[in-house]
Order: structure tokens, then C-alpha cells, then sequence
């Protein structure tokens, strides 16, 4: 099987498309890491860095994941590719809601080019408000003690700084996705989580070293990680397939349809929309109340931080919600009927038209129910780690889910791209083909 990986990598680099591809995004990775350590101009960042770390909280700590630990130092690219996602999500809520977006999804390349187009003004308006959010509150935060020389000089720098980072990072994922392999917005989330795992590493052994760590308790962990890997791997390119056959109709001297397909529903249609919906929700209130001295409001801010019992009944209930809300909003039944019903389809045993639409919905309800339940538990391991058994490494929850995904999708590309050219997958002769969280 090694062999047959090593094979893998090795022929990557003998297809001249492929190679020159998988080198543009790796470049373009370095070049967003380098960024990452860029400062922003009149920032203490060192002062600042271990305020925040102290101070700054769940929410914080959340967006820091995102921005690849670039936000607790405030570096140009601190607001990462969080508003850019921010204006997706809106984006694709308001298409349910407004006729015009809902009219441009339809239109095919040029309804997504148009999207697109709005999704940049979007992203760059949300950098700005929160650019200049950032301002104030540096200004305000510890007396000002982390801002070198305040007013509307510096606001204007740091507002402009921010947002340029966003809009550079945010040009930078598109040149991925056209020139280089994979979802380029996604490999730079990718990019950023990846880059804290050697730090992580290292303070675990420096843990065992010094004795808090026992060796049992680090195979234990290790046999765990394998065993979420493994079981996210798996139903994250689980599909429920239900069958479709399409009546034969002759037009002319010709015979259209009579063949046989399926309706791939995934386990996990939301993603990963639905923690970092309710990661944000239950993390705000609690991170506004770090910043506050009132002792009840220091009580509330108790209750609704991590580890706490109140906080994990939260999130599950709010993970679950939200991949119900999603889902809806993604997958409607009844449109999915009708476009059958038009082409001349249906669902064998089942009735074209309502029963079709009510078949599916039930479907719909029971594999999304399970998702969410699967994707509960995997973003309530970290709590289990970090709070009952003391481990020093934030391992499992939305980062995780965003990791192997983005590895899935992007392994499934190159596989791709190698079986086009007669060359070998990744699992070799004979084998099924890598599935990501889109195929």
C-alpha cells in the first residue's frame, strides 16, 4: 500500500499540467504563510498577542483557527478569509429569499459569475466594517496600551490594511482554484489550521517529557484520532442513493430515456456551516464578557464557556438546528419532484408528484438527523480532551472536519487528473475511486 501511494506522488509529478498545477498552489500557500507574519502597521503585536490569549476568549480563539493564528497577532492578514465566507453564507440564505439572486442561480455560468461578482463586493464591505471595528477597539482596549499612536490616521491605515489582506487572500483562492488544484478558498483555511499542528506536536511531547503525559494515555490518543479520521472519512463521502428510472419516450425515429440513475443525498449536507454558526452564537456572549469586571456578567461569560455543561447542551442543540435549517435551505423536495416529473422520471414504487416529493423529504429527514448527531459528537470530542483529560492539543471539531474534507476533495481532484492520463489513482487497478465531500 505504501508502495502504491509513493507510486502516487511520483507519477503527480510526471504529468506536466499536473505538476506545474500542484507547484503554483504550493507556491501561492507560501506566499499566504509568509503574509501570516506580516504585523500591521502602529500595533504592539507582542503585547497585544498575549492579551488576547488571556483575554480574548472562545470567540476569539474560534476566528484564530480560521485566519491560521494570524488574528491574536494581528498581522495583515488577520481578518482571513472569514469575511469572505461570512459573505458566501449570506449570499446563499438571501438566494432562497430574493427572486433576483434566486433567478441568477438558475442561469447557469453566467447567474454563478454574476453571484461571484456579488459575493466580492459582499466580503470586501463586511472587511471593512470589521476592519474598522478592530480600530476602535484596539484604541479602547487596556487604555490604549497596544496602539502606538491613536486616531484617525490610524484607524484609516488599519482599516485599509485588513481589508486589503481579505481582498489579496480572497484573489489569491481564486488563482488556486483556476490555475492550481483544488477549492483554493478552502486550501487556505487548510493552510492555516495545518500550520499549528507542529507547535501542537511539540508541546505534547514536551508534556510527556516532563511527565504530565503518560504513555498510555498517548496511544489511547493516538488510536482515537486514528478512529475519528477514519469514521469522518467515511461519512463524509457517505451518500443515501435513491433510485430514479427514466420513462423511454420516442421523438422522431429516436428513443430518449428508459435508463436508470440515482439521487446521491450526502449525510452531512451542511458541511461545516452548522458549527461555525453555533461556534460564533454561543462564543459572542462570552467572549463580550471577558472584557467586563461586573461579577454577574463575569458569571454569565462562566456558564457559556467551554467545558461548562450549559455550553455543550448549547452547542449540540445548535449544531443540530443549524444542519436542519441548512439543509432546508440547500435541498427543496418539492423542486426535486417536479424537475423528475418533467423529465419523464420517477422513483420506482413511489408516485410521481406529491408522494414523490413526501418520499424524499422523509429521506431527507432521517439521513439529516443522522449527520447531525455524527457531526455533534466529533465537534464535542475536543470538550471531552481538553477538559475532562487534560490533553494540551485542540484536536477534532469544525478544524478537523474542514481538514479531511479539504484533503478529500483536493486528493479526488489529482486522482482525477492522473486517470485522464492512463495513469494510476491513488488505491490503484481495480479499485473505487476517491469520492470527496462533492462527488
Amino acid at each position: 500500500m505504501f508502495e502504491r501511494l509513493l507510486t502516487s506522488f511520483q507519477n503527480i509529478f510526471k504529468i506536466p499540467e499536473l505538476r506545474t498545477r500542484v507547484l503554483f498552489t504550493l507556491g501561492m500557500l507560501v506566499v499566504y504563510r509568509v503574509g501570516a507574519h506580516i504585523p500591521t502597521p502602529g500595533i504592539n503585536g507582542d503585547a497585544l498577542s498575549d492579551f488576547l490569549q488571556k483575554q480574548g476568549g472562545a470567540l476569539l480563539g474560534f476566528l484564530d483557527i480560521f485566519s491560521g493564528g494570524s488574528l491574536s497577532r494581528l498581522t495583515i492578514f488577520a481578518l482571513g478569509i472569514m469575511p469572505y465566507i461570512s459573505a458566501s453564507i449570506i449570499l446563499q440564505l438571501l438566494t432562497v429569499v430574493i427572486p433576483h439572486l434566486s433567478k441568477l442561480a438558475k442561469e447557469g455560468e453566467r447567474g454563478r459569475k454574476k453571484i461571484i461578482q456579488y459575493t466580492r463586493f459582499g466580503t470586501i464591505g463586511i472587511a471593512l466594517i470589521q476592519g474598522f471595528g478592530i480600530a476602535i477597539g484596539l484604541e479602547q482596549m487596556n487604555q490604549g496600551a497596544f496602539v502606538l499612536s491613536g486616531g484617525w490616521g490610524f484607524r484609516l491605515m488599519t482599516v485599509i490594511t485588513l481589508t486589503a489582506g481579505t481582498g489579496f487572500l480572497m484573489w489569491l483562492g481564486e488563482q488556486i482554484t483556476e490555475r492550481g488544484i483544488g477549492n483554493g478558498i478552502s486550501l487556505i483555511i487548510f493552510a492555516g489550521i495545518v500550520a499549528r499542528l507542529p507547535a501542537a506536536v511539540a508541546q505534547t511531547f514536551d508534556l510527556y517529557k516532563v511527565g504530565q503525559l503518560s504513555i498510555v494515555l498517548l496511544v489511547a490518543l493516538a488510536a482515537l484520532m486514528v478512529a475519528v479520521v477514519a469514521a469522518i472519512v467515511f461519512l463524509e463521502s457517505g451518500r443515501r442513493k435513491i433510485p430514479v428510472q427514466y420513462a423511454k419516450r420516442v421523438i422522431g425515429r429516436r428513443v430518449y430515456g428508459g435508463q436508470s440513475t440515482h439521487i446521491p443525498l450526502k449525510i452531512n449536507t451542511a458541511g461545516v456551516i452548522p458549527p461555525i454558526f453555533a461556534s460564533s452564537i454561543i462564543a459572542f456572549p462570552a467572549t463580550i464578557a471577558g472584557f467586563f469586571e461586573t461579577p454577574w456578567v463575569k458569571a454569565i461569560g462562566a456558564q457559556l464557556a467551554p467545558g461548562s455543561l450549559l455550553y455543550t447542551l448549547m452547542y449540540v442543540g445548535l449544531i443540530i438546528f443549524f444542519c436542519f435549517f441548512y439543509t432546508a435551505v440547500v435541498l427543496n423536495p418539492v423542486d426535486m419532484a417536479d424537475n423528475m416529473k418533467k423529465y419523464g422520471g420517477f422513483i420506482p414504487g413511489i408516485r410521481p408528484g406529491q408522494r414523490t416529493s413526501d418520499y424524499i423529504y422523509n429521506v431527507l429527514t432521517r439521513i439529516t438527523f443522522a449527520g447531525a448527531i455524527y457531526l455533534a459528537i466529533v465537534c464535542v470530542i475536543p470538550e471531552f480532551l481538553i477538559y475532562k483529560l487534560n490533553v494540551p492539543f485542540y484536536f477534532g471539531g469544525t478544524s478537523l472536519l474542514i481538514v479531511i474534507g479539504v484533503g478529500l476533495d483536493t486528493a479526488q481532484q489529482i486522482e482525477s487528473h492522473m486517470l485522464m492520463r492512463n495513469y494510476e489513482g491513488f488505491l490503484g487497478k481495480g479499485m473505487a475511486p476517491l469520492r470527496g465531500r462533492s462527488g
